[in-house]
């Protein structure tokens, strides 16, 4: 069979032979020579980067012993610390009076607070802290990673400032002790007893039993009326003609008598004092009455001292007007004053009578033609 030019042109430039039909449908089996040197590679690379795995390997097992070991040393010693705390400020003013100032319920809030936020606090910071000391052993750039957590914190502080705020202003409160649960206070935009602290709202409840709940962020000022001590002032107006001495002598028994007795002797944390006159005017005196209290027990002192002092001053035969000005002392009302006089146009004889009735008009007469 003869051959085309074509043909041997394309034979003398590929002299190797075309693949049989064979051997395209059978794969190439590995030799043992071509598995010895792919496992003699595998070892030489290992051999190579094992130093550097272990090395690696052993900072990243310290970098995390090290971070758990302090993470549980910190809050324990946390702990302990809030613990202090709770047992030394029953010790508050060196005095008993400084222990009935702090609330049970109040103390333990305020240290589970404080000791969540320091926890969770230390925690965040030690835990962070060797996730990034773990990536940088890793030699991983942590510049953008840094750039990124930089942005999104301060795209988060935009957009959650009022969180923010509410949070931290709810942690100073804390940490400063402003008010507790139990405590009666005027926040400016609520007032009642407080009966949740939170980092965020503290709630209230109404003199007529609804709960408000208040931003911590939202509140400018705080008026405590539970906190220290309260005053009692009581002020007694009595007529100006009322002899001074005999109206302090009987104010001073009322007060040595409710001093002296139970409950009233634990409420008041002073003794009821007579201040004088307040104010004196044409017809009557104003005499103040003061008492350091129990705190929000002033209203339940004033309203007992005002009981005793009025029956003390009816037993005296002492005169109580009811403002800042007496009223006038009307003499005896004449019970004919409120009748009128007799009019002479009663009596139908009398001339004054006889001249306001009216005319009779004349009898016409009749006249004939």
């Amino acid at each position: 069979m003869s051959l085309s030019l074509a043909d041997a042109v394309l034979m003398a430039a590929d002299p190797s032979p075309s693949p049989t039909p064979s051997d395209t449908q059978s794969p190439r089996v590995p030799s043992l020579q071509d598995a010895q040197e792919s496992a003699t590679n595998a070892a030489g690379w290992v051999e190579q980067n094992w130093s550097t795995w272990l090395a690696i390997g052993l900072r990243v097992l310290l970098i995390v012993v090290i971070a758990a070991v302090l993470r549980v040393f910190v809050r324990r010693a946390i702990t302990k610390l809030i613990d202090r705390m709770n047992r030394t400020v029953q010790s508050v003013d060196g005095s008993a009076l400084g222990g009935l100032l702090v609330n049970v319920e109040r103390r333990r809030q305020r240290s589970q607070a404080i000791g969540s936020v320091l926890r969770s606090v230390a925690s965040f910071l030690i835990i962070g802290t060797a996730a990034l000391m773990i990536l940088g052993t890793f030699q991983i750039n942590l510049a953008p990673l840094l750039a990124s957590a930089g942005v999104a914190g301060v795209a988060i502080g935009f957009g959650a400032r009022n969180l923010v705020t509410d949070f931290l202003s709810g942690v100073f409160m804390i940490l400063e002790d402003q008010y507790g649960v139990g405590d009666t206070i005027d926040a400016g935009v609520a007032s009642g007893e407080v009966i949740e602290v939170g980092l965020r709202v503290t709630k209230l409840r109404g003199d007529g039993g609804e709960i408000w709940y208040v931003r911590n962020g939202e509140v400018k000022r705080i008026g405590n009326l539970s906190q220290g001590w309260a005053t009692a002032n009581v002020d007694v107006t009595v007529h100006a003609g009322e002899d001074l001495d005999k109206v302090k002598a009987t104010l001073d028994e009322v007060a040595g008598k409710m001093s002296a007795e139970e409950p009233w002797n634990e409420l008041l944390w002073g003794p009821i004092e007579v201040l004088g006159l307040d104010s004196v005017l044409l017809d009557s005196m104003v005499v103040r009455v003061t008492a350091k209290t129990m705190p929000g027990k002033s209203l339940t002192v004033e309203r007992e001292l005002r009981w005793r002092v009025k029956r003390a001053f009816d037993a005296a035969n002492i005169r109580i007007v009811g403002g800042a000005t007496a009223s006038v002392e009307e003499q005896p009302v004449d019970p004919t004053a409120g009748m009128a006089a007799p009019s002479v146009y009663a009596n139908s004889s009398s001339p004054q009578s006889a001249a306001a009735s009216p005319l009779t008009p004349p009898t016409p007469t009749s006249t004939t033609k």
